[in-house]
């Protein structure tokens, strides 16, 4: 049976994580609130990296812990044609390639050939699964998955995800 965190506690995984942390990205859009404004604004025209306070609170977590020798990996899955919402995150995305998160893009297209899941999770330390739960408002919790067949199954998924997809500066480049 797997334990349902709060979207607090889930936060804490990121400051007692002592290796790796790993994400499946699976979602066009995300409703969370810290990024309705930023979102907005970036429509109405500002650029980005030029409004970054928003997101200033986990960069500055992902470099000091990359700094300390902890790894962040992503692969986002990105549809065809791209949400707007995915637009804007490629636009965000060199400020957390900065900070230090090595984050990859796999075609949507790709991933459901692949058998990769629908939903989003984080994989930390390789022994620990949290499956993303969200609400129309975005993230609602996460279900905390220990089970080492079932953590065996997502790091699967991971490894299938991670050689396949693009490393964003390459993706980049086109």
């Amino acid at each position: 049976m797997a334990d349902l965190i709060s979207p607090a506690a889930f936060g804490d995984l990121f400051r007692s994580f002592q290796h790796s942390a790993w994400r499946w990205e699976a979602q066009e859009t995300y409703r969370q609130a810290d990024e309705v404004e930023p979102w907005q604004r970036w429509r109405d025209g500002i650029t980005v990296l030029e409004d970054l306070d928003w997101l200033r609170p986990w960069l500055d977590d992902v470099r000091a812990a990359t700094q300390a020798g902890r790894v962040f990996q992503r692969v986002r899955k990105l549809t065809d044609p791209l949400t707007e919402y995915l637009r804007w995150q490629l636009e965000v995305t060199p400020a957390n390639v900065e900070a230090g998160e090595d984050i990859r893009l796999l075609p949507d297209h790709l991933a459901r050939e692949l058998g990769l899941p629908e939903h989003d999770f984080w994989i930390f330390d390789e022994v620990q699964v949290a499956v993303l739960q969200f609400g129309p408002d975005g993230l609602t919790g996460a279900e905390i998955v220990t089970e080492p067949a079932t953590v065996a199954r997502y790091k699967s998924w991971r490894n299938i995800a991670w050689t396949t997809a693009v490393p964003f500066d390459d993706f980049a480049k086109t």
